[in-house]
């Protein structure tokens, strides 16, 4: 991938979305940026995001910023005609496990009407490489822990995750078709500074700072593979600025190995952390104790993630690295500074 080369990054007024285009066009690259700011949460905080772009895009000259929906075809197509895209960084979707329950027609909207809308325009512009943001929640019902991109991904247990696991069968499909090079990276439970408002940090946060209870379900008894989202950054790109080849044969014993140019790569901390410590680290940054509603598992939720990292490490050279208190600080601190909150 070279740096004179465009880049197409979808959501990128979205929390992930915000902090690649800010590493890429750090780095030297040059980007395109599309997303339709929706009001799924506080669209004023995706406007500060695109804000904050602006001051690195000032200086660099290397972002364009366009309004689109990617599950409009017309607009993809149009976007894609207009600027000579030679890869794509896809990371647009209808977020959030538990609103799927109550909305399950924005996930087929943006997901995959959204998905195939992208698919569609790599095949017919022959894209050198689609990396898409797959989600740990795929694994669902498998309790083989840690996840392994080999294990089975068969039984999600929410809408969200039926939807992110039918774009890597739908990449498969295009990879092994026409010959795309694709990579679904598995995120787990991302967090840090400029965060979702509906994200479990930024309403414990919140709720504590205003000395209001926060609700814990399970009883606190899950554990998750919190990962910074600078770690995430990090490996993402290091994933896309190496296409996938095609291999010599499919090996049926071995699902994540394929004949296409395709594959599945997870990302996450390699170290589950039980929540209750998560909420006791934002409890001793903030200096103040939480009053805890202990509720029952909802449904859709996964007891525990835990992401095997091994194909990261062995085959890109890298491992997230920060922890959740050095995490967890850092978005406390932004948390203060945003909404000027004074102690």
């Amino acid at each position: 991938m070279q740096k004179d080369e465009l880049i197409l990054v979808t959501g990128a007024a979205g929390f992930i979305g915000f902090h690649t285009v800010k590493y890429l066009i750090k780095n030297g690259y040059k980007v395109i940026g599309v997303d339709n700011l929706n009001d799924y949460y506080d669209v004023n905080l995706k406007v500060s995001r695109l804000k904050q772009l602006q001051k690195i895009i000032n200086a660099s000259k290397r972002f364009q910023f366009v309004k689109l929906d990617i599950s409009n075809r017309e607009s993809v197509d149009k976007c894609f005609q207009e600027h000579h895209i030679s890869s794509v960084i896809h990371l647009a979707a209808q977020a959030g496990v538990r609103f799927s329950l109550t909305d399950p027609y924005a996930y087929v909207k943006s997901n995959i009407d959204g998905f195939l809308n992208i698919l569609e325009n790599s095949r017919h512009c022959k894209i050198k490489h689609l990396t898409y943001a797959s989600t740990s929640s795929v694994y669902g019902a498998n309790t083989k822990i840690p996840f392994k991109e080999s294990d089975t991904a068969d039984h999600p247990l929410q809408f969200y995750a039926a939807t992110k696991r039918a774009n890597e069968l739908m990449a498969h499909s295009y990879s092994h078709l026409y010959g795309i090079p694709s990579s679904g990276v598995r995120f787990f439970t991302v967090y840090g500074p400029w965060g979702r408002p509906d994200m479990a940090l930024f309403l414990f946060t919140k709720n504590i700072i205003e000395g209001k209870s926060i609700d814990v379900f399970n009883h606190g008894n899950h554990t998750r593979d919190f990962t910074f989202v600078e770690d995430i950054v990090n490996g993402l790109i290091k994933i896309h600025e190496k296409p996938p080849v095609n291999q010599e044969s499919f090996n049926v014993m071995e699902p994540d190995k394929s004949s296409a140019p395709f594959r599945i790569v997870n990302i996450g901390n390699n170290n589950p952390t039980k929540l209750l410590d998560y909420i006791s680290a934002i409890e001793i940054k903030l200096n103040k104790k939480a009053e805890v509603n202990l509720l029952p598992l909802q449904p859709g939720d996964v007891k525990d993630t835990y992401a095997d990292v091994n194909k990261l490490i062995d085959e890109f050279e890298y491992e997230p690295s920060v922890s959740v208190v050095e995490g967890v600080g850092k978005f406390i601190d932004w948390y203060i500074d945003y909404y000027d909150i004074k102690s």
